[in-house]
């Protein structure tokens, strides 16, 4: 009886690719990187190679000749958080296209409003990031978005700067070696006041958002200055500050309607989670959206037009903004590391809670 075996092939390494091709290991590199600076000869022979022995470098390999991993971090202070999900998604789809792959450090930066209590500092990740050797590091959120950033993250910030490429979406920060995509936290609150107002309401409160955190400050300061713009009087009673999801914005919610002061006719909330929970505080109040209070939005998630009834928001572009960001990184990795400005006007989204849908006209 003859019994007979079968062989795997041998995997070859990059150095035998280069021998029966009789190129230099460089240049082999260089075909697996789709180097310009390689004649179609060589490459073509190099190629034959590298397919007749289905030869498939490793990422360590790779990495140990082009000084580069094709990997790249992104730091997200809550990735449960429908904005940064929503601009995570993009970031993703935007690097598989340019041949990155993601490691997603999530920080529970903001967690603590749905039932985490202990976040993982930044520069725990930050050095992570380096024993991993990405080639780059998105920073979303986090210690970022304060209105004061601690010397010791600034630091922490610079030590990484200096090692690898960062790109920060966030305030610019004076003297720090890294990437800033600087946005325009406030725009569209204007227009949201000037809309309730034309269907009558004049009562208007501001409801959600953590006081001393970045887009809080910026989106309260519009509110305050639309109002004294338009010789309305600013009610700081009619301010409830909470944090950004849900139940923050049931809690906010159920103060105003629970106050000395007369309740609001119309609030503006932080984005559409903390929406959601101030139309559920108000139905438990016994009250409707939008007959007895109109509930709009400064930021649209997904789920907002499938709520009851459907949000009235604006668009604040999260996709552009996540493509935006993963350009500017990939950018910042090939030595073109100018900080930019989003500028870009978000757009009003007219649906039922804000009554205008339903053809209501309040008078007050």
């Amino acid at each position: 009886m003859t019994i007979e075996t079968q062989t795997t092939p041998k995997k070859l390494t990059i150095y035998e690719i280069a021998k029966l091709s009789g190129v230099s290991v460089s240049t082999v590199s260089r075909v697996l990187n789709d180097s310009p600076y390689v004649s179609a000869r060589t490459k073509a022979r190099v190629t034959d190679i590298i397919n007749q022995y289905h030869f498939s470098p490793s990422t360590v390999a790779r990495a140990m000749i082009s000084n580069q991993t094709q990997t790249l971090g992104v730091i997200i202070s809550d990735i449960t958080n429908p904005y940064f999900s929503e601009l995570y998604l993009e970031i993703q789809r935007y690097a598989v296209d340019f041949g990155y792959s993601l490691i997603l450090c999530n920080t529970f930066y903001g967690g603590s409003s749905h039932g985490v209590s202990d976040a993982i500092p930044e520069d725990t990740y930050f050095q992570m990031m380096l024993d991993k050797k990405v080639d780059g590091v998105l920073i979303l959120g986090g210690e970022i978005d304060r209105d004061q950033v601690s010397a010791s993250y600034q630091e922490a910030l610079n030590r990484l700067g200096r090692q690898i490429p960062v790109v920060i979406l966030g305030q610019t920060i004076p003297d720090c070696c890294c990437t800033f995509i600087n946005r325009n936290f406030s725009g569209g609150v204007s227009a949201l006041i000037h809309h309730l107002l034309a269907l009558g309401r004049r009562r208007i409160g501001f409801v959600g958002g953590e006081e001393g955190i970045r887009t809080t400050t910026a989106r309260l300061g519009a509110y305050v200055q639309t109002l004294k713009s338009l010789s309305i009087p600013y009610d700081p009673a009619l301010v409830s500050l909470s944090n950004y999801y849900a139940p923050d914005g049931y809690q906010a919610m159920s103060r105003l309607l629970d106050g000395s002061v007369p309740a609001p006719t119309a609030v503006i909330c932080i984005n559409d989670a903390v929406a959601q929970g101030a139309i559920r505080a108000i139905a438990d109040k016994g009250l409707r959206v939008p007959e007895d209070i109109s509930v709009v939005s400064c930021d649209q998630f997904p789920s907002g037009e499938y709520s009851c009834p459907r949000l009235t928001t604006l668009d604040q572009q999260n996709s552009y903004l996540g493509r935006m960001s993963i350009m500017t990184l990939i950018s910042a990795i090939h030595s073109d590391s100018e900080c930019i400005t989003i500028s870009h006007e978000p757009r009003l989204i007219i649906r039922e809670s804000c009554g205008a849908r339903l053809g209501y006209r309040f008078e007050e």
